[in-house]
């Protein structure tokens, strides 16, 4: 009876056999490169055994082609006298065209281009003979045109044959306790297709590319490195059911978040998780590769297309200056320093309370080409002293104040630290500021100063009178100026981080207000608006940023909870649980005594506000304040806060 080995069993003798050989071959090539790389005259030598072959291979086959094999008696030997020769030369223009520096097992455009100029090089060097000197001195033209097609050939092929090797060997089974992944990369495009490349490349990494998907009529029904383009991305909804898929893949950094959440949706119908390549900044900085996915976020369905920036006016504000920000190592404050330092100022100058904040910052841009513009400072902008060391040593031309207590809650429950904080510190540094004769002040401040009903959003509209109150004191030569808007989002407080941890404890997701609405952008765009405010304004004014439309809360909890692969209110809760104290249901843009105007940038508004809602340039309210939050008494705190912001609504325990 014959042995019967089942169709499984060839299978696992492959790839043993496949895993196996790769090992040796891994082996072998990498002990190859080691030995021919350890000097220089032993390198040389060991390619040019390996070239040469190739080469005098590609001259002599070059004559018998010319002649279909039948090689004149004259030309035998002018072919035996010329190949040490053509073979030399051809030897010394590849190593100067860097043909001998490189891996030998790996092969790209960069060397292929090499070897064609080495190639032309040589050939022109023979025609040139030709044209210009003795009979015999040069072989005849289609010899010299065959040669430097066979010389480019052959060459190339080893190489590539050397780099289909090493990916064939370290490509096979994916590794122990890793699950292959089919995906579907959406995104027929550069992104999309470097994908697709770097991952067959490196089979057995757990993610295993099967088609494409994309909108663009042009690319539907080809192919891309022998995977199919199918289309249009709506099209997913029939092919699923036909191809066994495990994930798609969002290869479209500069999709917005309209088509990013359509294309979320279409998983979820077919029962897909969703990934995305990393964004064309970070792509285009070199921060992360092209293959480093990550799952959807809540703010790639929230953020906006990308705002766009007058570069050459905020590179004017901000070049070869001295600039500080405040609240340096805070989500904005941290923020605006990676956007300045771009900007080449003179110095940077970051002022943060928060040890740990403060170092983080600092070691992300210390190891940045800019690195040695920055000055990390720990002070407390309350300390008059610390902050007028700061602006008398290094006096800053430009300032971003962004240090705040911006918790509702919390600053609810101690009033008077908000105000100390917010309010005197601001009013503190806009003193020095003047006294020191800084070009601009920008206050980063919030829409919860308009028609405030917490502490810490009235605490901001105090902050913004000091302000105006300071632009018209007497010998005033600073611009100040401030800049509302909403959320943030992922900045560190705010509502996204809680939402995640409570999804991964599993619940519940609390949400205070069913209907609770908020305006949201992302932090860069705030950041890069803010920038941009900087250039606009003549001193006194409040700016606020185009916010979009507002959202609620309890659907971005649930469009995270389902994000995260779960189905809300079945295996995650979302529960509603009261307005806390100081919290309204939806911001507003405008005080009543305000009204927008336009500015040069579409993204960018103006508040005008009354004559008499300018605070007087006067310091005798500010004394009377601190009189009153040094009791510590919140009521009384509250009721002076009333007095100075008659808008205010102040929470009643």
């Amino acid at each position: 009876m014959s042995a019967h080995i089942p169709v499984t069993g060839f299978t696992a003798i492959a790839a043993l056999l496949r895993e196996r050989l790769g090992v040796l071959v891994r082996g072998s090539l990498g002990w190859f490169d080691r030995q021919i790389g350890r000097r220089r005259a032993t390198r040389f030598g060991a390619l040019a055994i390996v070239y040469a072959v190739d080469l005098a291979a590609a001259f002599w086959l070059a004559y018998d082609l010319r002649w279909d094999f039948a090689v004149p008696v004259p030309f035998v030997d002018q072919r035996v006298q010329l190949l040490a020769i053509v073979v030399m030369c051809k030897l010394i223009l590849l190593h100067s065209f860097g043909q001998f520096r490189s891996m030998l097992s790996y092969f790209s455009i960069a060397d292929f281009s090499g070897v064609v100029l080495a190639m032309s090089a040589a050939s022109a060097f023979m025609l040139a003979l030709w044209c210009f000197a003795a009979p015999g001195a040069s072989p005849p033209r289609g010899v010299i045109l065959m040669d430097f097609v066979l010389s480019v050939v052959l060459v190339s092929t080893f190489r590539l044959f050397l780099r289909v090797v090493r990916t064939w060997s370290t490509s096979g089974r994916v590794r122990p306790g890793l699950d292959e992944r089919r995906i579907a990369i959406v995104g027929a495009g550069d992104v999309g297709e470097a994908l697709a490349k770097d991952l067959l490349a490196r089979q057995g990494g757990g993610l295993r590319p099967v088609l494409f998907l994309d909108d663009d009529p042009a690319k539907i029904g080809r192919s891309i490195h022998g995977l199919p383009v199918h289309g249009p991305i709506s099209a997913l909804l029939e092919i699923a059911p036909n191809v066994q898929l495990h994930e798609l893949v969002v290869a479209m950094p500069s999709a917005g978040p309209k088509l990013i959440r359509e294309i979320v949706e279409l998983g979820r119908r077919v029962g897909l998780g969703t990934q995305i390549v990393p964004s064309a900044t970070q792509l285009a900085s070199g921060q992360v590769k092209v293959d480093r996915t990550r799952p959807v976020a809540i703010e790639d369905l929230l953020g906006r297309d990308e705002v766009e920036l007058d570069s050459a006016g905020i590179d004017r504000l901000l070049r070869d200056r001295v600039v500080l920000v405040t609240g340096a190592g805070g989500s904005i404050g941290s923020e605006l320093c990676r956007q300045i330092l771009a900007r080449e100022p003179r110095r940077l100058l970051m002022v943060e309370q928060t040890e740990i904040a403060l170092f983080e910052i600092e070691n992300e841009l210390a190891a940045t080409p800019a690195g040695k513009r920055i000055a990390p400072l720990i002070a407390d902008i309350t300390d008059l002293n610390s902050m007028r060391a700061i602006f008398m040593k290094h006096r800053p031309e430009i300032v971003f104040h962004a240090a705040a207590h911006k918790h509702v809650p919390l600053m609810e429950r101690q009033p008077g630290e908000a105000i100390k904080n917010n309010t005197f510190g601001t009013a503190q540094l806009a003193r020095l500021a003047s006294e020191y004769e800084v070009d601009r002040f920008v206050l980063i401040s919030t829409d919860k100063a308009i028609n405030p009903t917490s502490v810490m959003g009235c605490s901001k509209r105090l902050a913004e009178k000091a302000l105006q109150a300071r632009q018209h004191s007497p010998g005033n030569r600073t611009r100040f100026l401030a800049v509302r808007f909403g959320n943030v989002l992922g900045s560190s407080g705010s509502v996204i981080p809680t939402f995640r941890r409570q999804i991964a404890q599993g619940g519940p997701v609390t949400v205070t207000h069913a209907e609770m609405t908020r305006y949201f952008m992302t932090i860069p765009e705030a950041v890069g608006l803010v920038l941009q405010t900087g250039t606009l304004g003549a001193g006194g004014e409040i700016f606020i940023l185009d916010m979009g439309k507002p959202v609620k809360i309890i659907d971005m909890a649930r469009q995270m909870i389902e994000l995260s692969g779960f189905k809300p209110d079945i295996d995650i809760e979302v529960r509603i649980t009261g307005l806390r104290p100081g919290e309204k249901l939806y911001e507003e843009l405008r005080h009543t005594d305000e009204t927008h105007e336009t500015t040069e940038h579409p993204r960018i508004y103006r508040l005008k506000a009354s004559p008499g809602a300018v605070a007087e340039a006067d310091d005798g309210w500010l004394a009377a304040l601190r009189v009153v939050a040094d009791s510590g008494m919140s009521g009384e705190i509250k009721g002076a806060m009333k007095r100075l912001v008659p808008e205010y609504t102040p929470y009643e325990e």
